[in-house]
């Protein structure tokens, strides 16, 4: 595999914790009422590292990716994650 081929590989692999961590970012700024307590970028880019996190290891249990369970962590994790970030560091 060429260096070429292993960036669209990285980059199919992590696409679904970009996207869902993404979406919980912003989606949180229309439900919560409450100002958020970080930047909408610091918030993604923990969201991202969560679900990537989650997507690796998924793949290390499972040793493919792709399952639905991975997939259900990833949205768990990811939306536990943005509940942390918008209470705040109290």
């Amino acid at each position: 595999m060429g260096p070429l081929d292993f960036t669209f590989h990285l980059l199919g692999f992590t696409a679904p914790a970009l996207f869902v961590a993404v979406a919980v970012t912003f989606g949180a700024r229309f439900v919560g009422a409450a100002p958020q307590p970080l930047r909408w970028w610091v918030q993604g880019a923990i969201n991202f590292t969560a679900g990537v996190a989650v997507l690796v290891a998924g793949l290390l249990y499972f040793g493919v990716d792709g399952k639905m369970a991975t997939y259900a962590g990833l949205v768990i994790v990811i939306a536990a994650s943005q509940w942390v970030c918008g209470r705040g560091w109290k």
